[in-house]
């Protein structure tokens, strides 16, 4: 009886290993990955400190070449797009009942332009997926131009999708007040300089 509990357990040994054995391989072959990753300095010594400000200075002429010269003006100076909302065929700007700001990082603000009342914010993100350093956030200006090619082409869609919330939620009413001042003075300046 004991010569057959011990081939028993010794043929149990060699199934188990059997069955064990590609799942300890690949963990193996991960772990030396992942040892030999962090042993070499090479990715350290090859990340570029001005990696980021290259990468804006690219996205300011991607969105300058997108948008008209009015747009790009606009967030040259104040550093927001406004896109008019729900501008439907032949519709003039004075018929907009309201438009949209778009900051870098923030959520979308919705505004009566007439009156300057603020009407919500839409929260949506665009995460960068690039690789080797892609992070949660893309450079300042591929955020603003991918919310102002959102709104352009779907307007419906993104604010269907966003998460809305009253105004002040992560943008201060106060900020976005003085800027649509800032942005009327702009206008009226821009105005006076076509006008001489």
């Amino acid at each position: 009886m004991g010569l057959a509990l011990g081939t028993a357990a010794i043929v149990l040994i060699v199934l188990l290993w059997e069955l064990a054995r590609p799942t300890l391989k690949r963990g193996l072959t991960r772990a030396r990955e992942l040892w030999r990753a962090r042993g070499s300095s090479s990715a350290l010594s090859r990340y570029d400190p001005g990696r980021e400000r290259r990468a804006e200075q690219r996205a300011r002429e991607l969105l300058r070449s997108c948008v008209s010269e009015e747009d790009w003006a606009l967030y040259r100076d104040l550093g927001f797009l406004r896109v008019w909302g729900g501008l439907g065929a032949g519709a003039q700007r004075e018929d907009v009942p309201y438009a949209y700001l778009i900051y870098p990082h923030k959520p979308i603000v919705a505004y009566v332009p007439a009156t300057g009342e603020l009407l919500n914010e839409y929260c949506v993100a665009f995460p960068d997926h690039s690789k080797p350093y892609g992070s949660a956030r893309l450079p300042d200006s591929d955020d603003v131009l991918a919310k102002w090619m959102a709104l352009s082409a779907d307007e419906r869609r993104l604010v269907g999708e966003a998460n809305m919330h009253l105004p002040g939620r992560q943008v201060d009413p106060d900020r976005v007040r003085r800027d649509l001042a800032r942005l009327r003075r702009w206008e009226l300046e821009r105005d006076n300089v076509r006008a001489a």
